[in-house]
Formats: structure tokens, sequence, C-alpha cells
């Protein structure tokens, strides 16, 4: 844009930013919005003013712009929340760790009862952290049965030990 039109556009900014601010505060019912409503508006002003012929249009093609940046903005989904007096429920307190997590000794103690070939896989997959396939080369079987023995030997252990036992692999 050359001087003349930079002039032009502050000119015309303003006279009309009050007027364009209260407008977006019309339509979003918050004055920080607004803000940044009218300043979308006035941006996209700016990138068209030059292609714009008909000065008389502006104000048109600002409201324009102002609506849409304020339907587009009420899409968006961290706009659908809405604020509350009442705190929701406290979550259940968990028990304490102790109380989640078993032992080392209640882990040996529950491996000793799972059967030897579902107690090699879990050792070898969760203790040395072999992969499924390091798993069933070293014990020389198929990828499937490590896979199926693992399960089973899970469901073993956790029966054994009587919770939920946690996994990562």
């Amino acid at each position: 844009m050359d001087h003349r039109d930079e002039q032009a556009f502050a000119e015309y900014f303003a006279a009309k930013r009050d007027s364009v601010r209260r407008t977006a505060y019309l339509l979003c019912g918050d004055w920080h919005r607004a803000d940044d409503l009218a300043q979308t508006a006035f941006v996209a002003l700016h990138r068209k003013w030059r292609k714009i012929r008909d000065r008389t249009a502006l104000d048109a093609y600002v409201r324009t712009t102002l609506v849409r940046a304020t339907i587009d903005e009420s899409r968006r989904p961290w706009r659908r929340e809405r604020q509350s007096d009442e705190l929701p429920e406290r979550p259940q307190a968990e028990p304490p760790l102790a109380d989640r997590v078993a032992t080392r000794e209640d882990l040996l103690a529950g491996l000793r009862k799972v059967p030897p070939r579902q107690r090699a896989v879990l050792v070898l997959r969760y203790f040395e952290g072999l992969d499924v396939s390091g798993v069933a080369q070293a014990l020389g079987c198929s990828e499937g049965n490590v896979k199926s023995q693992t399960a089973r030997g899970l469901a073993n252990l956790r029966t054994v030990l009587g919770e939920e036992v946690e996994t990562h692999g």
C-alpha cells in the first residue's frame, strides 16, 4: 500500500474503531473477544483496502467480516465451554499407592504360581524388555504363541495377585 492508502485506512480506522468494537461486543457479549473480533475485521479490511473500489461499502465489508469472524469463533470447541457456579463432584480418593501396587515379594510369589511357559514369556517380555519376536526366538516358538502365552500369563498373574496388574508393552 502506498502512503496515501495507508493514510486513508488510518483515518477510517480512527473514525470507526469504537463503533466496530461496540458491534462486536453486541455480537459476542465479551469485551475481550470483541477487541479480538474487531481486530480481525480491521486486519481483513487492511489486506483488501487497495482492491475495494467503492469506499462507501467499507462499513458493510467490515460488518460482514465481523459477523463471519464471530460465527467462526463460536464454532471453535473451546468456545462451547460454559461457566458454572457449581463445582463438579470430586472424584473418589484413590487408595494409597502401597495398597495399589504389588510388592516385589508378592510379584515373585505370584510368578511362581503361573505355569512355567507363561512365566518365561512374562519374564522375558516385562523384566528383560524383549519384544515379541525376541521372545519367540529365545523360546523357539511362533510370535502368535508368545502373544497368547503373554495374555494367559497376565490373566493368571492378575488372578493370583487378586488385583489389576498394570503392564506397558
